[in-house]
């Protein structure tokens, strides 16, 4: 692909060239992968699955695991019509030259893109049409619990934990050649792995190789254990989610009866405090990431949350790193918690109460009440927060009108929380339908359809309308049709999906992608009832996904439901009694799970936020006690909560972020791989540069401080450059050369420091009046003749009218004044100097296009050579 790049929309996406991306010699590695996410790079770039498999392939030696990202359709079109097939980002390998090809599935939305990357590698979609040549195919994740709809396709699916397992298939591919084993007679090695799921050994959940009934989820007993990537590869461009993601927990049992991956994860490990103190320490110093986020099914329970954010807190504060916190558990934001968050740069606020009155909540065992959740929002408020986003599903069983009209009232009075006078407050509720998932209580359930859908979003529409600052969000009504659809999906939805792929059917996630029309056709094209799919399920009747066993058998699930219509709360058994889930075989006599050393592992044997708050309620009513105040005395829980943080307002700056102690402009080039980062990617390439070298530089004051840093004319993006510039303050004092060392060794593939000047203390930074270019033709006979031509005619004109079309509108410019000198360097060769007194700087691609009109950018390189400076 990489001879396309110049070619393709956002090309930095397809270059691979991202700081700590893993390169190896292909000849000294007997086994490589690609680890395929299923959707835009942009997506992909931040799953944290990914990384974390991609450190446990790569550091083992004779592997490689490298990785692709399903291309746009912009894309995808050019690399058809250049016959270009899809390759790997780090060696720029075609997939099908593979030994592996690795899906994560995330969700139901992508199995047409899967098929549209193996696709576009050239490889047989269905399994059956493929040989022991071409590359095995894999997939795991969430999805792979029910992986009947997609079984077709795959050759095998990884259930559960991936570290140990993906590891053990890739070695065994060196033997499975050796030995000269079909396609068959790999399949069936495989089965014997634990965790391996073959679906071509199964037809409707029934066994077909002996001694293969049932496949047993990988578990990863000790996760301090296992692999974690320390510098994963650093996104070149702004990926959703663009920061170090830290794992501190595995598994949740928290017992929310609509959670799939509450069952499916179990049970909880967390990691210990000191190695995620050395995960975050060297993670951050490795990657330059300015931003932290706690990664777990259930953040709040962390049994050591409040030690772990201090011991966090003051790592993060020394280099204005922010700290982001998923959706909290209501109530588990101590005070402490809060006043240091304050210091720090402030990330968005969300709370899930998923339901909106108490009984519904009961049902569904959420486990917190609206005290709780008020609680919650009267500290975040006082503590400076100005939005809040609230989670709820609509649909889930048992659910009345009422229910909805709930969902309506504790958005207000969650807004009520706020202080008096306070501004910009914004309260939002997001809305998505519930979706039954296997192996959850739920999985017999109906899901409403997308009419009824409707109405209940309209309802609690109408409630909310008269509140100019609550703002409601919602799931598309489609999405969650074809994802309930697939979502207890059967194999015989298999042809739909490979018939809605070949309509079109691509990016079904995205809203301004779906198109549910196709996959209505899909489904009449194949005979398929869809909409029988969302019906209530007989508990009395087998599951397609019955032999595929996650570790919470089906007595438990069928208890639950049970619970569930009794509105009858389970506590979580990480901090109460075993409930018997059969997910720990070290507790439970009737284990669904085998694996020695599986059980729950937490840092404490209770959660530290419980006691935090308990001591500060004690302390507050003691305090008015003491003082007579019975007013105080009766205080609330919420009450207690914003009495304990205070009122904090906006994070003040530090004043020694701030200080200037020194000010550099630093030269260097960018070529290659780097040639194709955008000017937004390239400032973000170099403030992570910055943080690896380092270099300490001075930040700006106010709510969101930035680097101190100047740029000087954009570089389009394709344009190489050996002189390039940028100025940038320090807050300590250092020496030019040391600069230029610690800078030049942080810089990924591409980007090179050539030398640094030393700069006065002063703001402004002078801007070159003219820059020169080198353009090359990459042409030959009549073709280069005419392009040499156009320069020609151009130069001996005196005006050159270019009509321009920009985001301030259209205008006719006249480009000739913009040469300044022109020389013929060789036969295809063009020295340019093109003038930008007077700030007239106009793109050098655009004025390249203009005189060569209608040239492709794959006829032409343009490189800039120097600087020139009044």
């Amino acid at each position: 692909m990489r001879h396309i790049l110049r070619l393709l929309p956002k090309p930095s996406h397809f270059a691979g060239a991202e700081w700590g991306a893993v390169r190896k010699d292909p000849a000294g590695v007997s086994a490589r992968v690609a680890l395929a996410f299923p959707d835009l790079y942009e997506v992909g770039m931040s799953y944290l699955g990914q990384k974390i498999l991609s450190e446990a392939v790569n550091r083992r030696e004779g592997l490689w695991a490298e990785r692709v990202y399903a291309p746009s359709r912009e894309a995808a079109a050019i690399m058809r019509a250049h016959g270009a097939p899809l390759c790997t980002l780090e060696s720029d390998t075609p997939l099908a030259e593979l030994d592996a090809l690795a899906f994560h599935l995330t969700h139901e939305l992508c199995y047409t893109n899967v098929l549209f990357i193996l696709d576009m590698a050239g490889l047989p979609l269905r399994a059956a049409e493929r040989a022991a040549s071409h590359p095995l195919v894999l997939a795991g994740g969430g999805c792979a619990f029910n992986a009947e709809p997609l079984a077709p396709f795959v050759d095998a699916f990884v259930l559960g934990d991936g570290e140990e397992v993906l590891p053990d298939i890739l070695e065994m591919i060196p033997g499975f050649k050796a030995r000269g084993l079909s396609r068959r007679e790999q399949l069936e090695e495989l089965a014997k792995v634990r965790g391996v799921y073959v679906p071509s050994f199964f037809e409707d959940g029934n066994p077909l190789l002996e001694g293969y009934d049932s496949v047993e989820k990988a578990v990863v007993a000790d996760l301090d254990a296992a692999p974690f990537p320390l510098l994963p590869a650093v996104s070149c461009g702004q990926a959703v989610h663009d920061r170090l993601s830290l794992e501190i927990a595995r598994g949740c049992t928290r017992g929310c009866r609509f959670c799939q991956a509450g069952m499916i994860y179990r049970p909880v490990r967390e990691r210990s405090l000191p190695e995620l103190a050395r995960l975050a320490d060297q993670g951050l110093t490795a990657s330059g990431y300015e931003e932290l986020s706690f990664l777990s099914l259930s953040t709040g329970d962390f049994s050591a949350l409040e030690s772990l954010f201090e011991q966090s807190a003051g790592r993060c504060l020394a280099d204005q790193v922010a700290i982001s916190l998923p959706s909290l558990r209501a109530g588990t934001l101590t005070p402490r918690m809060l006043s240091l968050m304050a210091k720090l740069r402030r990330t968005g606020a969300t709370v899930a109460p998923e339901a909106g009155s108490a009984r519904l909540r009961a049902v569904i065992n959420k486990g917190i009440t609206e005290e709780d959740i008020l609680a919650h929002a009267t500290r975040l408020f006082a503590s400076g927060w100005q939005s809040i986003k609230l989670y709820f599903m609509i649909g889930l069983p048992t659910e009345t009108d009422e229910d909805l009209q709930a969902i309506a009232d504790l958005a207000v009075k969650v807004l009520r929380c706020a202080p008096p006078g306070a501004k910009r407050l914004q309260v939002t509720a997001a809305l998505s339908t519930f979706v039954p998932k296997p192996h959850t209580p739920f999985q017999w359930e109906a899901q409403i359809d997308r009419e009824e859908t409707e109405r209940r979003l309209a309802l609690v529409r109408h409630a909310l309308a008269p509140y100019k600052k609550i703002t409601m969000r919602w799931h598309e009504p489609g999405m969650s049709w074809l994802e309930g659809v697939f979502s207890r999906g059967d194999r015989a939805l298999a042809p739909a999906v490979e018939r809605a792929y070949r309509l079109g059917a691509l990016f079904c996630s995205w809203v301004d992608m779906l198109d549910v029309s196709l996959w209505e056709q899909a489904f009449a094209d194949c005979a398929i009832d869809a909409p029988a799919y969302l019906n209530a399920r007989d508990p009395d009747r087998p599951l397609p996904w019955d032999h595929l066993r996650c570790g919470v058998g089906k007595a438990y699930q069928l208890r639950e439901r049970k619970r569930a219509l009794e509105e009858k709360y389970t506590q979580d058994c990480r901090f109460g009694a075993c409930r018997q889930c059969g997910a720990c075989p070290e507790l439970c006599p009737e284990p669904e799970l085998h694996t020695p050393g599986v059980r729950p592992r937490l840092n404490l044997p209770e959660p530290e936020w419980k006691a935090s708050l308990e001591a500060e309620k004690a302390a507050l009513e003691a305090e008015s006690q003491v003082a007579g105040d019975r007013e105080t005395a009766d205080l609330t829980a919420a009450e207690a909560g914003e009495r304990a943080s205070g009122r904090s307002g906006p994070p003040q700056h530090r004043e020694e972020l701030t200080r200037r102690a020194a000010h550099f402009r630093v030269w260097f080039s960018k070529t290659g791989p780097a040639a194709y980062l955008s000017q937004l990617e390239l400032a973000n390439v170099l403030e992570r540069a910055l943080r690896r070298s380092g270099l300490k530089p001075a930040f700006s004051a106010g709510f969101h401080p930035m680097p101190l840093i100047t740029f000087g004319w954009a570089l389009p993006v394709g344009v190489e450059s050996l002189e390039e510039w940028f100025a940038l303050f320090l807050r300590e004092q250092a020496e030019a050369d040391e600069v230029a060392s610690r800078l030049d060794g942080a810089l990924p593939e591409g980007l090179r420091v050539t030398r640094v000047d030393e700069l006065g203390m002063g703001k402004k930074v002078a801007q070159p009046v003219a820059e020169e270019f080198l353009l090359e033709f990459l042409l030959e006979g009549d073709a280069l003749a005419a392009r040499m031509e156009q320069w020609r005619a151009f130069w001996a004109q005196e005006h050159f009218p270019w009509f321009s079309v920009t985001k301030k509108g259209s205008r006719t410019v006249d480009i000739r004044p913009l040469a300044a000198a022109m020389a013929e360097e060789s036969p295809n060769t063009l020295r340019l100097t093109f003038s930008w007194e007077g700030n007239r700087y106009v793109s050098p691609l655009k004025l390249v296009k203009a005189v060569n009109e209608d040239i492709s950018f794959k006829d032409f390189t343009l490189t800039k050579i120097r600087q020139i400076f009044e």
